[in-house]
């Protein structure tokens, strides 16, 4: 193999690092500082007997079993054992998204802005960009792990130990970056980092909706999920390291293969065949709105049937999660199985409530990633025809808006629909009815609406900073997730706009609140149509 072939590596290397480590710093702090802050708290919150009891036997419920996994401790517990068991597999969803993020922003991205092409123009290897990149993905988790660990030690959780600590640290490390070697893959292969991205994630969401089957049913299947193998590590138990071993010989071979079909497809192109396109355009495409609709028809219809899926798959265990007859018949003999029925709906509702914050958060992705099509397709020179014919501002910013804001709120109906269809099949008689989990929708798509149109404002007055709208599904999913685990004060939760909504499904939708916030969601994505219409563009 020649070295020409990675030659300026460690230039390109620096060049990466230099223009990415503000957001580098950015994500270290927000994955480092959630870690080490939880820790820190987690003493006051669980440090007796009665609260250490309570959340193991809530940890060890089907419902939470799903979506942290297995409580899988031995006695005596100790608070590490909790925290282990709350945010190992939370983590993990964090440590793979910040790599999906820098892996496909280092490759697809720089290729769809034609930096690529005129990096290869100059006297650089064709697998610098590549092998760049991977370095870079590996500095940035060596530099997060050792930070979780050292944060963890610094915190004096009870119960941790340094073996536990760093395994925890390194094994998020190796964890994440398994996930950035699945994302150069899926640069190969897609013809667009929207594409690449699409297919990470749908990666991510396959393999973590199959450990969640597993754990719930038959937890020696978790070992082929690949995302099960974080839960292996036994921390602050065994600690048990050569599930690290696993993920750093996958992360060797899919490197590896990336780096080996990267050098065979051309700049700008992907390896998975792509469907020709129409002689002639449809009699449909004769609008802003219709040409959107046409970019957006296959990403769209991905996300609307992956979380229609998703729910349906967390809906399947309804039957379970509130199945208190039989796992405590002695309850049953004594409240009467009327009581009981009733518990068990009340238990399924709260575990919908949480379910809906996920669907919520992963239903924006889409309105966001279309809404930032604005300026990003604008950037890229995409929109200078539309702009030289008669086509207003108003036209392209509100067939964007609308079409992504439609999808978003397409996206949660659909999530909440599939978790009812699935969960009624599952409960039978006792299923509840489609209005009680439609409560779920209606007051959430008015905080969907208001996350919009924060989003919406920034597009259009301060299109350098859009990318800042994304803090906000995030931190919402972090304070409303882990909120009530962490004793998080409710002024915090209503940081985000999901944290102004009711208990829904569990209580009836304030009208209230759900009416000012679809006013004020409607009224910021109308001025970031006024500040679209008096700014310059973006010029590419």
């Amino acid at each position: 193999m020649s070295n020409t072939k990675y030659a300026k590596t460690g230039f390109l290397l620096r060049i990466y690092l230099r223009r990415d480590w503000l957001k580098i710093v950015f994500w270290l702090i927000g994955v480092v500082g959630l870690m080490a802050g939880a820790a820190g708290k987690f003493d006051t919150l669980y440090g007796s007997s009665k609260a250490m009891n309570s959340i193991i036997t809530t940890l060890r419920t089907p419902a939470m079993v799903s979506l942290l996994g297995p409580f899988t401790a031995s006695k005596p517990y100790t608070v590490a054992n909790v925290y282990a068991a709350e945010m190992m597999v939370f983590m993990g969803l964090f440590v793979a998204m910040m790599n999906i993020y820098f892996a496909i922003h280092a490759t697809r991205t720089d290729e769809d802005s034609g930096v690529t092409e005129l990096v290869r123009a100059r006297a650089v290897g064709r697998n610098a960009s590549l092998t760049a990149a991977i370095f870079e993905l590996i500095l940035i988790n060596l530099i997060a792990g050792v930070l979780e660990a050292l944060g963890l030690q610094v915190s004096g959780m009870s119960g941790s130990n340094a073996a536990g600590n760093w395994l925890f640290g390194f094994g998020l490390a190796a964890f994440g970056l398994m996930f950035g070697a699945f994302s150069l893959l899926a640069a190969q292969l897609a013809s667009s980092s929207r594409g690449a991205t699409m297919l990470s994630y749908l990666i991510l969401g396959v393999l973590f909706v199959a450990r969640m089957g597993t754990d719930v049913q038959n937890t020696d299947l978790t070992w082929w999920t690949i995302y099960g193998w974080i839960e292996k590590l036994d921390i602050y138990g065994q600690n048990i390291w050569w599930p690290v071993a696993l993920m750093v010989i996958l992360i060797v071979l899919i490197g590896g293969l990336a780096v080996r079909l990267g050098a065979t497809r051309d700049v700008g192109a992907g390896l998975l065949p792509q469907r020709a396109g129409r002689r002639q355009a449809s009699v449909w495409l004769r609008g802003p709105l219709s040409l959107i609709a046409c970019l957006e028809r296959t990403s769209t219809i991905v996300w609307l049937v992956a979380l229609f899926i998703l729910g349906a798959t967390y809906g399947s265990i309804f039957g379970t999660a509130g199945d208190l007859m039989k796992t405590n018949p002695t309850m049953a003999k004594l409240i009467g199985t009327t009581a009981v029925t009733q518990a068990n709906r009340t238990i399924v509702l709260a575990f919908a409530n949480k379910l809906v914050i996920i669907f919520v958060v992963l239903a924006t992705i889409p309105g966001l990633i279309t809404l930032f099509r604005l300026n990003r397709d604008e950037r890229n020179g995409y929109f200078e025809q539309l702009h030289a014919k008669a086509v207003s501002r108003g036209q392209l910013y509100f067939s964007i808006a609308a079409f992504g804001l439609v999808s978003a709120i397409v996206a949660l109906l659909l999530g909440i629909l599939g978790m009812y269809a699935a969960g009624a099949a599952s409960m039978g008689t006792e299923a509840l009815t489609v209005g009680r989990f439609m409560r779920a929708f209606w007051g959430y798509m008015p905080a969907l609406i208001v996350t919009f149109g924060i989003a919406a404002l920034l597009a259009g007055l301060l299109p350098k900073f859009q990318n800042v709208a994304w803090v906000i599904p995030v931190y919402g999913l972090i304070s409303l997730y882990l909120g009530p685990l962490l004793d998080t004060p409710k002024w915090a939760t209503r940081i985000s706009p999901y944290g102004w909504v009711n208990r829904v499904p569990i209580d009836s939708v304030a009208w209230g609140t759900a009416s000012w916030m679809t006013v004020l969601g409607l009224g910021l994505i109308v001025l970031g149509y006024l500040a679209y219409t008096h700014r310059d563009l973006t010029t590419n």
